[in-house]
């Protein structure tokens, strides 16, 4: 048995305490079953450590699924994300136990959530681009939640509904503040883009850069990298970007501080310039997006 997972962003074992199915696989003094749950809030932080003042690694977001191992006193729940299989430290307050069934996501970069039939309305809550929920039924341009709540029907979409170009999806991010482990457009870092405009389009991505590169699309060679396409990935150690076309890139960076649409040469220039080249360049598909 291995002493620690070789991926604890991962691998949802501690010394103390792991999943019941990595019993055999892994050390640890307690093996316990998982119990699903919940995110609750619009956004959840899944931070490092349970404390406020932890790392975020990454962000959980409404309706999805997370399975949890331990619920502290101090109100922490560990456990997995069931999207991308992240683990980490969740506010236990941002979860409950499931009680909806999403039939829906949140199409807009944000929406808000009404407590009645107007926009006029104080909102309830504001929900963030692939926000998971249940549509009970609809009525007057607005889509009715099963927590009662009247969001614009036009900013929301069936579960099964694919954005035709991923990359026109991270363009509209642009200006989002970058936040580091962010996933929303009220803060987001370089793969948490790839990853969330990649989810819009219906295809699913780790979260990390380096899962990234690992695990998506082929390798272009490198006499190929002058002749890149849109949706083509670039990728730096630690980085990520999205070609938009032969000379231009869109990603969130904390150059800007913000996600931001530059020039490609200028771009390579400048991270070479810190110390970093382009270690990889990965193509999605065989011809260029729509």
């Amino acid at each position: 048995m291995a002493d620690l997972p070789d991926d604890p962003r991962l691998t949802p074992a501690r010394p103390d305490l792991a999943a019941k199915f990595l019993e055999g696989k892994v050390q640890a003094a307690h093996f316990v079953e998982g119990t699903e749950f919940e995110v609750f809030d619009p956004v959840a932080p899944v931070r490092r450590a349970p404390s406020p003042d932890a790392a975020l690694d990454t962000e959980a977001l409404k309706g999805e699924r997370v399975t949890i191992y331990e619920r502290t006193p101090e109100g922490w729940a560990w456990g997995q994300l069931q999207s991308d299989g992240y683990v980490g430290w969740l506010p236990d307050i941002a979860l409950v136990a499931p009680r909806s069934t999403p039939t829906h996501k949140v199409t807009a970069l944000r929406t808000f959530a009404f407590p009645g039939p107007s926009i006029k309305l104080p909102p309830a809550e504001s929900l963030p681009l692939g926000a998971r929920i249940q549509v009970a039924t609809t009525d007057g341009g607005f889509a009715i939640t099963n927590q009662r709540h009247y969001l614009t029907a036009q900013h929301v979409a069936p579960l099964d509904t694919c954005e035709p170009d991923f990359v026109a999806v991270a363009e509209r991010f642009v200006g989002t503040p970058y936040l580091w482990g962010g996933k929303s457009a009220l803060g987001i870092d370089c793969s948490g883009l790839v990853q969330t405009a990649l989810a819009a389009a219906g295809l699913k991505a780790p979260r990390d850069s380096d899962m990234q590169e690992r695990a998506l699309g082929a390798a272009l060679p490198p006499e190929q990298w002058t002749r890149l396409r849109r949706g083509d990935l670039l990728f730096w150690k630690g980085h990520v970007a999205i070609a938009r076309d032969g000379d231009s890139i869109v990603h969130a960076n904390a150059h800007h501080m913000a996600t931001a649409i530059e020039p490609m040469r200028d771009a390579i220039a400048r991270i070479r310039a810190a110390g970093s080249e382009v270690i990889s360049i990965k193509r999605l598909q065989a011809g260029p997006l729509s």
